[in-house]
């Protein structure tokens, strides 16, 4: 059997399969991917009981990359405002990467604060550090790293750890802010596309595996957290320990909450940045 991958930003992904690219399952960084391709008719709407864990085999988080020896002393998000310190994140418009570093950031500032109203202050003061929004998290990462701009890259836990061992331990230092949020990263089958190519039974167990010992496993060494407690404990040396708040802790209502309040046309983030 030959497996054929399509690899983009959770967001772009999605927008191809709604657009006719026949995957039979899709990996995705947030829930609202998923539901915008369940809401063409295309996923199951009960795709989150399909799996255990609302059928996110891992977990992530949002932290921080900055430029070996930390030279601007960046340790947590209140670090990000201060002085003229650049933050490189995508547009959280367009991606799934950029709504948790937003998210993220709101739930430290709102547990921090204690209202919206600071929270939002806190968010406005973040953008102002943003000297450019790209439209996705790779784009970001390479005008962090290639290009050379900003003093700190907010990215997932997996992806920061990753391109410090990838382009070096001389160049980059991955931080670890006190708090963050937990990113869960679902899966889904396609299910038209699978029946039509006659492999459903071969799409559930390729995403069944995901919570097998052994994918477990290979999901820790990629560094992403993975389910089961045992596998997570035996690689703690690799995850730090920090505040971790679901989008549900901080948003009521969850994910459809928040793309309604803080990323739709004319929402609070739309609100910040025009201003």
């Amino acid at each position: 059997m030959t497996i054929q991958q399509s690899h983009d930003g959770s967001s772009k992904q999605a927008a191809a399969v709604i657009a006719g690219l026949e995957a039979d399952v899709v990996t995705m960084n947030q829930e609202p991917d998923i539901q915008k391709i369940a809401a063409k008719g295309l996923i199951s709407k009960d795709w989150r009981s399909r799996f255990p864990n609302n059928s996110a085999p891992y977990t992530s988080t949002t932290v921080f990359l900055v430029r070996k020896g930390n030279p601007k002393n960046i340790k947590d998000w209140d670090d990000l405002i201060k002085a003229d310190n650049a933050v490189i994140l995508s547009n959280p418009k367009t991606s799934g990467n950029a709504r948790y570093s937003y998210l993220a950031a709101w739930g430290y500032a709102l547990r921090k604060f204690g209202s919206e109203e600071k929270a939002r202050d806190f968010i406005t003061q973040l953008f102002k550090h943003a000297p450019v929004l790209n439209t996705g998290g790779r784009a970001a990462t390479n005008t962090f790293i290639q290009n050379n701009v900003g003093d700190v890259l907010l990215t997932f836990e997996n992806e920061a750890f990753l391109i410090a061992k990838d382009l070096g331990a001389d160049k980059f230092d991955v931080v670890i802010p006190s708090a963050s949020i937990e990113a869960d990263h679902p899966v889904a089958i396609i299910e038209p596309v699978a029946d039509k190519k006659g492999n459903r039974n071969v799409a559930e167990a390729y995403l069944g595996f995901l919570w097998t010992d052994a994918g477990q496993k290979i999901i820790a060494k990629h560094h992403y957290r993975p389910r089961n407690p045992e596998i997570l404990a035996r690689h703690a040396d690799q995850f730090a320990h920090l505040e971790l708040f679901s989008v549900n802790d901080i948003v009521p209502g969850g994910w459809p909450a928040a793309q309604r309040i803080h990323f739709a046309d004319g929402g609070l983030f739309d609100q910040i940045y025009t201003k």
